[in-house]
């Protein structure tokens, strides 16, 4: 890794100073660190292990799933060693990789969830044709891309990143390491950095948006149509776990890239960053299975195995 600095450890400032609401902080963040590692696994071992969950849908799901452990996994362990031991320090290539990582898993994300919302559209829109259209080489095909586009619009600032000098401050104003903190403590030029950063956001967040604009605009105006209220009741169910994920991520997004008054309001935007990168992977698994009968099914299924199978270890003679 190239080592154009001075400074080769940084210091983490967190949340807060104040003792008390670290400890406050360790508890509620591990707590939802654990349920959302737990809860996602959990998706993740059904869509593995359940017959009735072998489709394209639940396919996407579990790879989502599989994207928030590593986003949340990326920073927060780190953060909760801090407030635990309270050593904030982290080391250059450490930060760096950080950063990578945490970007690179966000933009993938976005991906994901604009071809979730492809997903819905072709089996609402073209039921009679979603065996064919997403079959099981396109849903991987469609995964990979997902992927391939988050690296390829991580990786071109992030070069640029690793030319920048570090002589003055090593005090990074937040509980991970992020662009935009640690260009503002770097003694390079940073301004081309900064709006490469800006024009690769605006990327991900246009491009992915329209696609899931695209995709609802059609899937309501085809629900409308149908002729029984229950089967547009049916339709839209399908449909509300997604969206409600979609609104949590697209609405964290706008408020700290696209409110005017972000830079005068660090705390606030940390505090949404905290729901992005914690919050939200816990809830996540919530929202996608209370709603849905088939998750909710294939997890009371897997139950009963296992305790059917715990049963018959217990009574088998020694």
């Amino acid at each position: 890794m190239m080592r154009n600095h001075t400074i080769t450890t940084f210091l983490l400032l967190g949340l807060t100073d104040d003792p008390q609401l670290k400890i406050v902080l360790f508890l509620f963040l591990g707590l939802t660190y654990m349920l959302s590692v737990t809860g996602n696994l959990t998706i993740i071992s059904l869509t593995i292990l359940d017959p009735q969950l072998k489709t394209p849908m639940y396919y996407f799901l579990q790879n989502f799933a599989f994207l928030e452990i590593t986003f949340t996994s990326a920073c927060m362990p780190r953060y909760l060693y801090n407030l635990a031991t309270g050593d904030n320090a982290i080391t250059y290539n450490s930060c760096i990789t950080e950063v990578f990582f945490t970007d690179l898993f966000a933009v993938t994300e976005f991906f994901l969830l604009a071809t979730m919302s492809y997903d819905r559209y072709v089996a609402i829109c073209k039921p009679l044709q979603y065996v064919t259209i997403m079959n099981s080489r396109v849903c991987r095909i469609l995964v990979l891309w997902c992927w391939a586009a988050g690296f390829l619009i991580v990786f071109p600032p992030l070069t640029l990143v690793l030319k920048l000098e570090f002589c003055d401050s090593n005090a990074i104003d937040h509980f991970f390491c992020d662009a935009y903190p640690l260009l503002k403590i770097s003694c390079s030029p940073t301004w081309l950095i900064e709006q490469i950063v800006i024009v690769c956001a605006v990327l991900t967040f246009v491009m992915t948006l329209l696609c899931v604009v695209l995709s609802y605009t059609s899937i309501i105006k085809t629900i409308l149509q149908f002729p029984s209220a229950q089967q547009r009741t049916k339709a839209f169910s399908t449909c509300s776990s997604h969206m409600v994920v979609i609104a949590i991520t697209y609405g964290s997004c706008i408020f700290i890239y696209v409110k005017p008054s972000a830079k005068d309001s660090m705390e606030i935007n940390k505090g949404v960053v905290v729901l992005t990168t914690s919050i939200a992977p816990m809830l996540n698994p919530f929202i996608y299975t209370l709603r849905n009968k088939q998750v909710k099914q294939a997890f009371d299924n897997t139950v009963k195995r296992i305790s059917l199978l715990l049963r018959k270890k217990g009574n088998s003679p020694m």
